[in-house]
């Protein structure tokens, strides 16, 4: 793995010096924009307004724009000057018990490792206090052009810093929340099916996604008509529903 962030950890008056690596990584199935009259690929390329012409990629940079539409440009130089501590430091703010965060606000994970051979006692010593105590850490980074909050947490053995939300940034659900009353019984019903369901085991799951869409496109490709996937069941009534559903439970191997 290669690493996207350097920095130290710090709290109270220890450092702990760590980088950071991707934790997840995403395999998404990519589609192409093309031409729907003819199939063909569709570019998009790098425009001029001003000078009304096509640019090579190294003309191109970055700039903010200001309230009055100037823009002024920023290279990498202003970028690395920029006045703000947390870019090379994630500075712990205080620690929380892990059940009082909201996993709304979660991010994306890193997997934090220690920087040099100084860097192991306080790495272990960390990891395994958080791990005792049940504690996180709070804290605030900046990574890839943005300051965010984050979250230092032990996940067998290893530091995680995965990144948090902003209050702000947390929308709230309105009047999603439907006001209907449910009986004891179903209430009842519910909480038994749920009991009987418990536990999912991750490592059988898998995205079915691709192997759909590679059926797709193989009869689209062979001009032959895909077998449609079964239609979504209309609703039943909700005794009734719940009691089938649990005896289906029941019958379960």
């Amino acid at each position: 793995m290669r690493a996207t962030w350097s920095g130290l950890i710090q709290f109270g008056m220890v450092a702990l010096p760590i980088r950071l690596f991707a934790a997840t990584e995403e395999h998404a199935v990519r589609l192409h924009e093309i031409h729907t009259a003819d199939a063909s690929r569709v570019e998009h390329r790098r425009f001029c307004r001003a000078e009304g012409r096509e640019i090579p990629a190294g003309e191109v940079g970055r700039g903010y724009a200001m309230p009055d539409g100037r823009m002024v440009p920023l290279t990498q130089d202003d970028l690395a000057h920029l006045p703000l501590p947390t870019k090379r430091v994630v500075e712990v703010l205080g620690f929380v018990p892990g059940q009082e965060i909201d996993p709304i606000s979660y991010g994306r994970p890193y997997f934090a490792g220690p920087d040099g051979a100084g860097a192991d006692r306080p790495y272990a010593l960390l990891v395994e206090a958080l791990a005792r105590t049940g504690y996180v850490g709070i804290a605030k980074i900046a990574i890839r052009s943005r300051e965010r909050l984050a979250v230092l947490r032990p996940r067998n053995g290893v530091l995680i810093v995965q990144t948090l939300l902003w209050q702000d940034e947390l929308r709230e659900p309105g009047d999603l929340a439907p006001a209907a009353p449910v009986t004891d019984r179903e209430l009842e019903l519910a909480e038994v099916l749920i009991r009987e369901l418990t536990g999912v085991e991750g490592r059988e799951l898998h995205d079915e996604y691709a192997h759909a869409l590679e059926q797709l496109v193989a009869a689209k490709a062979d001009r032959r008509e895909l077998v449609k996937p079964p239609e979504t069941p209309a609703p039943v009534d909700l005794m009734a529903a719940l009691e089938a559903s649990v005896r289906a439970a029941h019958a379960k191997p």
